[in-house]
């Protein structure tokens, strides 16, 4: 019998991103926004760069121990994530977002709602990944990426092999991954991709109706694009050692 100390400790990789995996949109916030976006962001925001995180430390001292966390990536308009939190009080949650409008949402909901077990984090998850600890989180969430809709653009898109296989490492065992797009090929990629990953099973599943119908989506709907969802776990621990 292999003795517990005997086990490799666990790891998790950073990703080298060569290009952007969303589009930089230049919509801004009124004034009053901007205003609440400033007081609402040092209170309820998670800063991109530092040290490995202590969810104690983030979520508060009174947090239980045995609390997940999901990642909540790409959040966009903020529905999804505003709606699970709710319905998902027993969950910690962190949502990350590149673009103002969709980040002040969230955090008027964090406020006013009130939502203290979510936190925001304002900017690419690429960089702030290195935040992450290994095996740290329950559920990771990516619903409905940037498509990136062109095939000299796909070199771009989030979900692909290197940015998975660091993903899973922060995902404990036992944990989730759930993706969700409206676009054929890409969802295709994501299959293909989460099939590949040796630590993962799962795949396409009946869409949940724990995820909300959000105005993205029926808008796909109303266009006669069918979403997907593809449903992963980890159900097992890294080997110790990374592959280049």
């Amino acid at each position: 019998m292999t003795d517990a100390t005997d086990l490799p400790e666990p790891v998790a990789r950073t990703v080298s991103r060569p290009a952007l995996t969303f589009k930089v949109r230049r919509r801004g916030l009124s004034p009053k926004r901007r205003r609440e976006f400033d007081e609402w962001i040092t209170k309820w925001s998670i800063d991109l760069d530092g040290p490995v995180l202590n969810w104690d430390d983030v979520f508060g001292p009174d947090r239980q121990p045995d609390r997940g966390v999901v990642l909540d990536i790409g959040f966009g308009h903020g529905e999804s994530t505003i709606q699970m939190a709710r319905v998902q009080p027993d969950l910690d949650v962190v949502g990350i977002e590149v673009h103002d409008p969709g980040v002040v949402t969230v955090l008027d909901a964090i406020e006013n709602d009130p939502l203290p077990h979510v936190r925001v984090v304002h900017g690419d998850l690429v960089q702030f990944l290195q935040r992450i600890g290994p095996e740290s989180l329950a559920v990771i969430r990516i619903f409905f990426p940037d498509p990136w809709k062109k095939t000299r653009q796909h070199h771009r898109r989030l979900v692909r092999e290197d940015i998975v296989a660091a993903l899973v490492d922060r995902l404990a065992v036992g944990g989730e991954l759930h993706l969700a797009t409206d676009i054929a090929d890409y969802a295709a990629l994501m299959e293909r991709v989460c099939n590949a990953e040796p630590r993962l099973v799962g795949g396409v599943v009946d869409r949940p109706d724990s995820r909300p119908l959000t105005r993205f989506e029926q808008r796909g709907l109303d266009e006669g694009r069918e979403p997907t969802d593809l449903v992963y776990r980890r159900v097992r621990p890294s080997s110790g050692t990374l592959e280049p």
